[in-house]
């Protein structure tokens, strides 16, 4: 095992050969030879294996993965596993996280991993009656729900609370909702939850006098949050053309121009989700139930709303996020993808809470990056680069030719991959 050395600052990392990387990755971040030998296997996942974890399965789909650096997070470095196919999103992160750590870094937190429950009860004549009936029968609730799964009661986890949530009025009639908040521990939690809510509707329609239908999780995770925040010095957010004071007030009136419209606030928080999302998949999680639950919180007051908050006090931008990150670093998926298990091991994360911490941060890193861009030199001068970057492998160009290639496409405007194909052949042509 290597030990670790310098933390998630590697100064031109970008620059190294693919060898090269995974030397300084390993030294970094005190990992074992055989991860890095994992990466250069060329088969991320063996389609034994996929054929197992899904119906169907013809291939396995691979995805670029990098590694966000420069993050200091609660004064601790990490390097953080991203897999994801957009051009920009790792450079933004981590130009975004180099900095803030100029400022101190990020401050994070997670929640108390509490899952939420459903079960659905339909024919209760006595919406009120009934939601009495079941807070007094909730010790007992309870005790069935735990029996289920004692050794996640053993590990400090398990069901909590029933919360009950009368809807007198949907298009189908009166209903009953019951919530059984269960802290799931380091897992993602959804098939502890939905065997708890299967053993213990009998009980329910006992007790009300009612009929289960849906007995499923809830992927409004909202008793599980996570939370970032950054507070940055005006004199870090100087650019060529603009004085830090103004760049700071430019993102302010760019974060309220998301938080008074929908359509501003839904881009904005795709930008949150593309540092959060390439993290989810880097580390095994269920990304699509974190997006449905983020997005549902981000309109939790009855309108469309921005996941972060940019507000200037002081002679400082302060940045904040908050939304709910179900996540685990325990569970059977996790353990069948090798790939998975690095992502988790290079970040150095073992409790889901930290994890859920460091994905707030990556997020709120993401939409920093996404938002100085806009105000100050627009988000297509870097961002183009890079697709000029990928349009040149995709036509062909070896490495001697690539940056010939990219020069060609900024210089015309025509980043397309037709006009990088002529580039290659005109190069190709006049040696």
């Amino acid at each position: 095992m290597h030990t670790r050395t310098t933390g998630s600052r590697i100064e031109g990392f970008y620059k190294l050969q693919r060898n090269q990387r995974l030397t300084t990755l390993a030294q970094n971040a005190g990992l074992e030879d055989h991860d890095v030998t994992e990466l250069l296997n060329p088969t991320p996942l063996a389609f034994e294996v996929a054929d197992h974890m899904i119906e169907n399965a013809i291939g396995v789909l691979g995805l670029p993965l990098g590694v966000g650096l420069n993050f200091l997070i609660n004064g601790r470095e990490r390097l953080v596993p991203m897999a994801v196919e957009e051009p920009s999103v790792v450079a933004a992160a981590s130009s975004a996280a180099r900095l803030i750590r100029e400022a101190g870094g990020f401050f994070a937190e997670a929640d108390a991993p509490l899952m939420i429950g459903q079960i659905q009860l339909v024919g209760v004549t006595a919406l009120d009656a009934a939601s009495e009936d079941l807070h007094a029968a909730a010790p007992r609730l309870l005790a069935a729900a735990n029996a289920v799964h004692p050794n996640m009661l053993r590990r400090g986890a398990g069901a909590r609370k029933i919360e009950v949530r009368p809807l007198p009025d949907t298009a189908c009639g009166p209903m009953l909702i019951v919530h059984l908040i269960v802290d799931v521990g380091d897992a993602m939690g959804a098939n502890a939850v939905n065997s708890m809510t299967e053993i213990v509707s009998p009980m329910i329609e006992e007790i009300t006098g009612g009929e289960a239908r849906l007995r499923i999780l809830s992927n409004l995770a909202d008793q599980r949050l996570a939370r970032a925040t950054a507070r940055i010095p005006f004199h870090l957010l100087k650019t060529e053309r603009f004085d830090g004071p103004e760049v700071a007030q430019r993102m302010m009136e760019a974060w309220a121009f998301a938080a008074a419209d929908p359509y501003r606030a839904t881009t904005h928080n795709k930008g949150v989700m593309n540092g959060i999302d390439a993290v989810a998949l880097a580390t095994g999680q269920d990304w699509r139930g974190i997006e449905a639950g983020a997005h549902a919180y981000a309109a939790r007051h009855g309108r469309y709303a921005p996941l972060s908050e940019w507000r200037v006090d002081k002679g400082v931008l302060l940045g904040s996020i908050e939304l709910p990150l179900a996540v685990g670093t325990v569970g059977g998926n996790l353990e069948c993808n090798p790939r998975v298990n690095f992502g988790l091991r290079m970040l150095g994360v073992r409790a889901a809470r930290d994890l859920a911490a460091v994905m707030a941060a990556v997020g709120l890193a993401q939409n920093f990056a996404a938002m100085r861009a806009l105000v100050t030199d627009g988000i297509q001068r870097g961002h183009m680069a890079l697709h000029a970057r990928g349009l040149a492998v995709a036509a062909g160009a070896p490495d001697s030719m690539a940056e010939q290639v990219v020069e060609g496409l900024l210089a015309c405007g025509e980043i397309k991959l037709s006009k990088a194909r002529e580039i290659v052949a005109s190069i190709r042509a006049a040696a």
